[in-house]
């Protein structure tokens, strides 16, 4: 059997703001995080203030969940967690 393919979706509000603590907590996690993908709109200029984090992850669910709870520690984070089984 297959490990299951395991995907958070971070919401994040005043992104600048957090951005430091949340690149903490991936340093942190990066054995875990096997692709990662920033969203968020540009215009002109300026950056949205919000913005979503999609990562994959790899290895136990057990160091996915720290991942998930050192995440959702950080001000202005909103976390759905996504779990494939195979």
């Amino acid at each position: 059997m297959t490990e299951n393919h395991l995907i958070l979706a971070v919401h994040i509000t005043e992104r600048l703001k957090h951005a430091v603590e949340i690149q903490n907590v991936l340093t942190k996690f990066g054995d875990v995080i096997k692709t990662r993908i920033g969203l968020h709109e540009v215009d002109g200029q300026l950056s949205s203030p919000n913005g979503v984090l999609l990562l994959e992850c790899t290895g136990d669910e057990e160091k996915y969940s720290a991942l998930c709870d050192a995440l959702q520690a950080v001000t202005g984070v909103e976390i759905k967690k996504i779990v494939f089984s195979h």
